[in-house]
């Protein structure tokens, strides 16, 4: 072989340019699947060659941007049959996607998902399938969106020992938070405006119950602390008990509230979490707003790294997916070696993190309230730090807040036990932890 050809081949493959151009199938013709189609058709990487889409009821999601050499079915078998060498799903739920992508790797091809339930749920087995039959399986696009989390902490932070991680992962619940915030209005009023604009879903339970920032952080702990845990195991806390009184005594404290999510290993647990929380104003997390997500890391030699961008959407879901495709295709070509299972471990999870703690109340006025309060917290051992009652609320409705020095949440469950006994509340106490960072 002439001596510069040899060159320019082994310059090639070092820099992770293939040789083959390869034929990408996509299972899912909705706002992201057709965001991928529009990036592969009109700026496609020279590595990868759009193929195929199926779709349910594929007649009409057909639309003449797409090149007439791309094939388009509603049979799932199609794809398996066909040369397509890696097929992105994005149909999401538990089933069929989860078929779909074992019949995929089995079949010999390499799939990329943005399915966070089912990588969250199912990632430690489908890494392992994706292995065994020689494929890759790449979700960068199920947590954050166009944020590149994952890939930042698998490969940019792979020098160091991670031992934290948190973050807002959920935008719906941060459109609704920051308008609850901004505007003074109640959460019912905040989630039907998110849901008219498209920010939530017409069944918001995963958003604002903690279900669908849970899995994400499950996915997170795992190729960020390297430990694998179930997600029905991390607490997920509502948002929709948070009123924009608490807003109110939250500026007080100099903090804002958002839906934290966050993971801390240690060698004994995890603790992980996913619940709204007061954060300073001097935080990252407090100037996230609308859609946005952010996540920070810790390492032990390297501090703290932050990302954060557009976490939602078809475009900046759709830009992940491709650059999972595109990591694919150079690690085809440089034989690059899937996520190794070796150095994951399997920890007990708890909730129980120790923190300061935000108590609003909301009670009957009557004399010898906070006296009765303060006997139960230090019958506990608890320490009250400050006590809040802003003027020009109805005696019969009265909030304040009562704030707690550091204590583990247990015993602040503990002990809210005992208060929910008394008689005067008017609704239940909100119990939110303070995060000091």
């Amino acid at each position: 072989m002439n001596p510069v050809t040899q060159l320019a081949d082994r310059e090639r493959t070092l820099s992770g340019q293939p040789d083959k151009t390869l034929n990408v199938a996509i299972a899912g013709f909705g706002t992201v699947g057709s965001s991928v189609a529009r990036i592969l058709t009109e700026s496609a990487p020279a590595s990868l060659r759009l193929t195929q889409i199926c779709n349910r009821n594929v007649k009409r999601k057909q639309v003449d941007w797409v090149s007439s050499n791309v094939g388009w079915t509603d049979d799932f078998d199609d794809l398996l049959s066909s040369d397509a060498d890696i097929i992105v799903e994005l149909i999401g739920g538990l089933e069929p996607a989860g078929t779909w992508i074992r019949d995929a790797l089995r079949a010999g091809k390499s799939v990329v998902t943005a399915n966070k339930q089912l990588i969250s749920r199912y990632g430690t087995e489908l890494v392992r399938l994706a292995r065994e039959n020689g494929q890759h399986l790449a979700f960068g696009a199920s947590v954050a969106g166009g944020v590149p989390v994952i890939s930042g902490l698998q490969e940019g932070l792979a020098g160091d020992e991670l031992v934290q991680l948190c973050g807002i992962l959920n935008g719906t619940c941060n459109y609704i938070l920051t308008r609850i915030e901004s505007a003074g209005i109640p959460f019912e009023e905040a989630l039907k405006e998110a849901q008219n604009l498209g920010f939530a879903e017409a069944d918001p339970t995963e958003d604002v119950e903690g279900l669908d920032a849970r899995a994400k952080l499950t996915i997170l702990a795992r190729t960020g602390l390297r430990v694998s845990v179930d997600a029905d195991a991390i607490q997920a806390g509502s948002i929709t008990a948070i009123e924009p009184v608490d807003f109110e005594y939250a500026k007080l404290l100099n903090c804002t509230i958002r839906q934290i999510s966050r993971a801390e290993k240690t060698p004994e647990k995890l603790f992980a979490t996913v619940q709204p929380t007061l954060v300073h104003e001097s935080s990252p997390l407090a100037a996230v707003e609308g859609g946005q997500n952010l996540v920070m890391s810790t390492g032990k030699y390297g501090g703290e790294t932050v990302f954060a961008g557009h976490g939602a959407g078809g475009n900046p879901t759709a830009v992940a997916v491709v650059s999972d495709l595109i990591s694919i295709a150079r690690s085809r070509q440089i034989n690059g070696v899937a996520l190794n299972e070796a150095s994951v471990s399997a920890l007990p999870v708890s909730a129980d993190f120790t923190s300061r703690h935000y108590l609003r109340f909301t009670v009957r006025d009557e004399p010898g309230i906070i006296a009765s309060l303060a006997s139960i917290f230090c019958r506990l051992g608890i320490n009250i730090d400050s006590v809040f009652q802003r003027s020009g609320y109805s005696k019969s409705k009265l909030p304040f807040v009562i704030t707690l020095e550091p204590c583990r949440n247990s015993l602040v469950e503990e002990a809210l036990k005992y208060v929910a006994e008394l008689d005067f509340h008017v609704q239940p106490c909100l119990n939110l932890p303070i995060l000091d960072q």
